[in-house]
């Protein structure tokens, strides 16, 4: 398949620039793939579209403040972005400054911290802070606002850009689906006994990357880092003996389930993933998915186009841009379930 089949015109007006007064409070396109039905929806809506049995399944990492400022020693202004910590005082990051940082270039940083280039990897740069790397962040850096977000991060989002429920450092980019997410919410599941469970994926800087290649086989994945504990193996198993059904709460926890599903069952795993799922029927581990609206020819909308049908979700995306619903982060949520099955061949 190419890039092209994915793109879609989206108005810049649609894209949403602050989140929702009330988490909960954005829309909500609920997408039937066995139908191709459309219905327009409240987020609040949601428990009402879930069976008793089902679990849910979110991802609790944690958004770092990943952005931070610093001066070369040259003088010259330098900008970094947390990638990935790789060791207490070790992190792997991008860099913007008018001149390439050298090996063994040194950065002033706030608060008296100070980091040195030790070597390229990539597109990164792989820096050693006289510090710990997550302290400083966490006392200096700024809320990483993805680049469609024609702002600066405000006090706002150092809550607003973070689940409730968010708990293992991490990431650079918050698993937007989970932001709606609020006490009422699970409140009305906790209500119908449904039974939810966590894993984590760290999201990094690459999952904004374009897709660069025309035929998309040719894209090459960022790595991310995940877990998937031995407990919500169980949960899923003790789930579907049930009857119910694994809901995915965004693209994260997809491509988490899925990794570990990869060799033909789902097992407990921890470490990389550079799982890029572009057609179906690929989907072992995952039977409904919650997720935001997803950028044009993205990893992330090739993805949701497996799961459900790259015409019908694109459908739905027209539908969504006609009916006014907001784009990306801090925009609307969808629900989607898959096709009926093929039938099988006598």
């Amino acid at each position: 398949m190419r890039r092209a089949d994915f793109h879609f015109e989206l108005p810049r007006e649609l894209i949403a620039q602050e989140p929702a007064a009330v988490r909960s409070a954005r829309r909500l396109l609920a997408l039937d793939g066995a139908s191709a039905e459309i219905r327009d929806l409240s987020f609040r809506d949601l428990p009402a579209l879930l069976r008793d049995a089902d679990l849910l399944v979110f991802n609790d990492t944690r958004v770092i403040p990943a952005r931070a400022f610093g001066k070369k020693s040259s003088g010259g202004r330098i900008e970094i972005l947390l990638e990935r910590i790789e060791g207490p005082r070790v992190a792997l990051v991008h860099a913007r400054s008018s001149k390439t940082l050298r090996p063994q270039g040194a950065i002033m940083l706030a608060g008296g911290y100070r980091a040195r280039m030790l070597e390229r990897a990539g597109d990164f740069f792989r820096l050693e802070f006289s510090g710990d790397v997550l302290s400083f962040f966490e006392s200096y850096g700024t809320m990483p606002l993805p680049p469609y977000i024609a702002r600066a991060a405000g006090a706002a989002d150092r809550e607003r850009y973070q689940t409730v429920f968010a708990r293992a450092p991490g990431a650079v980019a918050a698993p937007p689906a989970g932001l709606h997410f609020d006490q009422s919410i699970f409140a009305a599941i906790a209500k119908r006994g449904m039974k939810h469970a966590f894993i984590t994926l760290h999201v990094g800087a690459g999952t904004f990357a374009p897709v660069r290649s025309d035929e998309i086989e040719a894209h090459v994945m960022h790595a991310e880092y995940m877990e998937v504990p031995a407990a919500v193996c169980a949960s899923i198993e003790a789930a579907r003996a049930a009857g119910g059904r694994v809901i995915a709460v965004g693209t994260t926890v997809v491509r988490a389930l899925e990794t570990a599903a990869s060799c033909g069952r789902l097992r407990p795993l921890r470490g990389e993933t550079r799982i890029f799922i572009r057609t179906g029927p690929r989907f072992r581990a995952v039977d409904a998915i919650v997720t935001n609206f997803h950028l044009p020819e993205s990893t992330l909308l090739m993805l949701c186009g497996a799961f459900v049908g790259r015409e019908t979700l694109l459908a739905a995306y027209a539908h969504a841009v006609r009916e006014k619903y907001r784009f990306f982060s801090y925009g609307d949520a969808m629900f989607m379930t898959p096709p009926a099955p093929a039938p099988e061949s006598a």
